[in-house]
């Protein structure tokens, strides 16, 4: 994953609406749930909701698929597995240069 795509990844996350939708997806598992599911669930308005959902799809965070009249979301959770790895590849990098000069 490049830098931009985690930028824009985590950026449709930076609301805490989106977060409680996100959330509300990842709790659903793999079934996932409808747009009026996630509403109720969460109390955002629906022309809000419409909002936020658009923009968690569009940084594909969230996958969409037409149910009939319904439209069924579900958090994707690969993409959300690339942004986690993206984030911790660096962990302890530094750490790890500063314990071999002090070892030197």
């Amino acid at each position: 994953m490049d830098k931009s795509a985690a930028a824009q990844g985590f950026a449709a996350m930076g609301s805490e609406a989106r977060m409680d939708v996100l959330n509300c997806l990842i709790r659903a598992g793999d079934e996932g749930l409808t747009v009026g599911e996630i509403q109720e669930r969460t109390g955002i308005a629906p022309s809000t909701l419409a909002h936020h959902l658009k923009f968690l799809a569009g940084a594909e965070l969230v996958r969409q698929t037409r149910q009939g009249r319904s439209v069924g979301c579900r958090a994707d959770y690969d993409r959300l597995r690339e942004l986690a790895d993206y984030i911790l590849t660096e962990c302890c990098a530094d750490a790890a240069d500063i314990q071999e000069v002090q070892n030197g």
